[in-house]
């Protein structure tokens, strides 16, 4: 298996293997206890100058700086890869991406019941800092709690 290599993807990429229509085809894959996101929502970030893509053929991650905060907009993963560090290589990505555009402080939001996620942010150094009570709809359930997380990237 060749290594793993997260490739950066600036917004103005014209890669025909990563498009918004492909970005959605993963985040179904990813998501399937909430609503993914559609093309039409992907195009619509990628237009803005402040959101940046990380990617590589089994994940992606979608970030935006404003000033010298990021957020980590979503973070998507294919199942079949799961496991095998792709996340853990995208946030790297992700931060040395978000630091190159004048960053200091991450933030994101993730569903508690999430584990792998949150164990996956965690062992990066990221922090609890708050909750977001019924934040996450489900189609089967009640709503989740999102927790809150930032990380010093300085």
């Amino acid at each position: 298996m060749p290594p793993r290599r997260a490739i950066l993807r600036p917004r103005s990429c014209h890669d025909p293997a990563v498009t918004p229509d492909t970005l959605a085809a993963l985040h179904i894959a990813a998501f399937t206890d909430q609503r993914p996101w559609s093309a039409e929502e992907f195009e619509a970030l990628l237009t803005s100058p402040h959101v940046f893509l990380v990617s590589q053929p089994q994940g992606f991650a979608l970030g935006r700086v404003i000033l010298d905060e990021v957020e980590l907009l979503t973070i998507a993963t294919a199942p079949e890869a799961r496991r095998r560090g792709v996340g853990r290589d995208l946030m790297g990505a992700f931060e040395a991406e978000a630091k190159r555009r004048g960053a200091d402080l991450a933030h994101l939001e993730v569903a508690a019941d999430n584990l792998p996620a949150l164990a996956l942010y965690r062992g990066q150094g990221w922090a609890e800092t708050g909750r977001r009570t019924g934040y996450y709809a489900r189609p089967d359930g009640p709503a989740m709690d999102a927790v809150l997380m930032r990380k010093s990237l300085t």
